[in-house]
């Protein structure tokens, strides 16, 4: 019993020091409900752990300044990586979650995935002066279906090197555990971390970008559904498309989408439907930018946008009823409120439920975020009970 109360007490210092450093002995105490000595002591320990250490001090009170107590920054060390299919990112951060390192490598002209996440994070360690070694936590966001019984990915149609194996042989060069997550699911873990979706326990992610991807959070917690599939509406058969169909994860060729929802609304789709309007630009989000910036003459292309996306929303919405639809991608963040106001009032014309439709508020890369988190969570985990 007393070990396991030094444990326990040792987590609530660690998580305290993470959420509220740095803090002195007597606030520790104080926020915990620990004795002075029963502090002492947990930090004693934690010092030798090389977990905590002292930052500096506090005066102001009677006696001799208390010395100031934080997280050891270096005590551990997580990566994230981003996948697309030109690029990869990895982004290296510490026990405390601050970005020590960032780099982003070419995928192109490789068949081989492992060298290529290999190559980026000797990359980032190096940016980081540390060693690959020392990585506690690796995770990976990519397009696609991850397989939940191999970690695999599975329909990630532009990038055909991802196929079965490739997590084993990830693991196997990285010697250390490797975790493959959808890049959708990542961006929601962002969102509900730092983003608009933060402290909100049931909300959806609809990712309008290259492709059209769904993130469901229920209760705090992603919901992968059995195979993994959950969120894939790109699928969802809608008026006015044919179904998809011959949709099989075959290596080497291209799945027959020529109908479902994706076939409605993706960036590409949108970008050929910006032109029909009259709105171009050098990228596709540009062209809804542009759409927005114009006003009124731009009001047909948005509401077009919006009936389309909100077919999926409202479908999702009379399943899941989830309260809160969250817009990310590059089109939903050109679109900005203008959309996202749109689609709101949409989905309440064709169906009983109305959701709040908010545009992501995660900025910069939302999946490489969210990769960070995954794996701080992880090695925070470890860390802390060992």
């Amino acid at each position: 019993m007393p070990r396991l109360l030094r444990e326990i007490n040792d987590r609530a210092a660690l998580e305290l020091l993470l959420t509220s450093g740095p803090l002195t002995r007597g606030q520790i105490g104080e926020l915990t409900g620990l004795s002075k000595v029963t502090a002492s002591q947990t930090l004693a320990r934690l010092e030798e752990r090389g977990l905590v250490e002292v930052v500096g001090e506090q005066g102001g009170g009677r006696g001799p300044n208390a010395a100031l107590y934080a997280l050891v920054a270096s005590s551990a060390y997580v990566a994230g990586l981003d996948v697309a299919p030109e690029f990869v990112t990895a982004a290296i951060a510490d026990i405390n979650g601050d970005i020590v390192a960032e780099v982003t490598v070419s995928q192109e002209g490789s068949d081989d995935p492992v060298p290529v996440v290999h190559g980026a994070l000797v990359k980032a360690c190096r940016a980081a002066k540390m060693s690959l070694s020392k990585l506690h936590a690796v995770v990976i966001g990519t397009p696609g279906v991850v397989d939940p019984n191999t970690g695999d990915v599975r329909f990630a149609f532009d990038l055909p090197g991802w196929h079965e194996g490739v997590h084993e042989a990830l693991a196997r060069d990285l010697r250390r555990e490797v975790v493959i997550e959808n890049d959708v699911n990542l961006a929601a873990v962002a969102e509900h971390s730092t983003g608009v979706a933060k402290g909100v326990d049931d909300f959806v992610l609809v990712w309008v970008g290259r492709g059209l991807g769904l993130a469901i959070m229920l209760g705090g917690r992603l919901h992968r559904g059995r195979s993994g599939s959950a969120g894939e509406i790109g699928y969802l058969p809608v008026p006015g498309v044919p179904l998809a169909e011959d949709v099989r994860a075959v290596p080497g060729r291209m799945p027959s989408l020529a109908g479902g929802l994706g076939r409605l609304i993706s960036a590409d789709v949108v970008a050929e439907l910006a032109e029909t309007y009259g709105f171009t630009g050098a990228s596709k989000a540009e062209r809804v930018a542009a759409a927005v910036e114009a006003g009124a003459p731009g009001e047909p292309l948005l509401d077009e946008i919006a009936a389309r996306l909100a077919l999926g929303v409202a479908s999702v919405c009379v399943v899941l009823d989830p309260g809160l639809v969250v817009l990310g991608g590059e089109v939903s963040m050109a679109g900005g409120k203008a959309l996202a106001s749109r689609v709101e009032e949409a989905v309440a014309r064709i169906c009983p439920v109305r959701p709040e439709v908010v545009v992501s508020q995660v900025s910069g890369r939302p999946v490489l975020r969210g990769a960070v988190l995954a794996a701080l969570d992880r090695a925070r985990e470890e860390v802390f009970a060992s």
